[in-house]
């Protein structure tokens, strides 16, 4: 099995990120065009678009804010403008926080999560998914969490923004359904990055938990969403796919 995105265009938010980065590389490599997106680091988001060119395929930087519809709608024209409507649109970018207990959690970072989950998804539906329409596909995938499952202590905000967008996502497949656009979630755990390396003391009370018994890679995230961009996949949508080793189990 060979996963073929020659030709399509890919958006990537937070592109820049420990999970962003190499799903944008992997979509690359796997053919697609790459709209770079990010917040603040600049000179990383050209670095993966020189990565993303020397795999073959046309890449672009664009600076956006994703929880201003403004600022998604000019990327939208900007990747149009540099490598053409999205086929793919892989919505990751989330701020991040402190997390404490929600006695001590600021309303402030409850909103922050609202902004980059829920209205993210969104401003990026609206964006780039009438294109998609017209096209006769396209792909909407939307990077949750296993947090969104477990709902642990400290995790009410990431959570109450995540349970948020799934609602939002679930509606949109529904939605968009009829057009051949298919609407889905890759649902990371505590996964290793080079911003969080393996460490196998600090890990040991989660590895525990998982029935593989060890954390997951980046990269395995990055081969989940590339699969999902894919043909391969053209009859899933709706679905909330844990990446985390048997962590979380959806049940039926």
């Amino acid at each position: 099995m060979n996963i073929d995105l020659s030709g399509k265009v890919a958006v990537v938010t937070g592109a820049t990120g420990m999970l962003g980065e190499p799903i944008a590389r992997t979509l690359a490599a796997c053919g697609a065009h790459v709209a770079v997106s990010y917040l603040n680091n600049a000179d990383k988001a050209q670095r993966i678009v020189g990565d993303v060119e020397a795999l073959g395929a046309r890449a672009v930087a664009v600076q956006t804010d994703v929880t201003d519809l403004d600022g998604v709608l000019a990327m939208r024209d900007a990747v149009r403008e540099a490598l053409g409507d999205a086929d793919v649109i892989v919505n990751n970018a989330v701020i991040q926080y402190k997390w404490v207990t929600v006695l001590e959690q600021a309303p402030e970072d409850y909103e922050s999560q609202f902004r980059s989950c829920v209205l993210h998804n969104v401003h990026m539906a609206k964006a780039f998914v009438p294109a998609m329409i017209k096209k006769g596909g396209g792909r909407v995938i939307a990077i949750s969490t296993e947090c969104a499952m477990q709902c642990w202590p400290n995790q009410s905000a990431y959570a109450s923004g995540k349970r948020g967008m799934d609602g939002v996502l679930r509606c949109l497949a529904k939605e968009v359904g009829p057009h051949q656009i298919t609407v889905n979630q890759v649902a990371p755990g505590y996964m290793i990055s080079e911003r969080d390396p393996a460490d196998t003391e600090r890990d040991a009370w989660y590895v525990e938990g998982i029935p593989l018994r060890h954390r997951g890679e980046a990269q395995d995230i990055a081969n989940v969403v590339a699969f999902i961009a894919s043909d391969y996949a053209r009859f899933i949508s709706g679905a909330y796919i844990p990446v985390c080793g048997g962590n979380v189990m959806p049940a039926i």
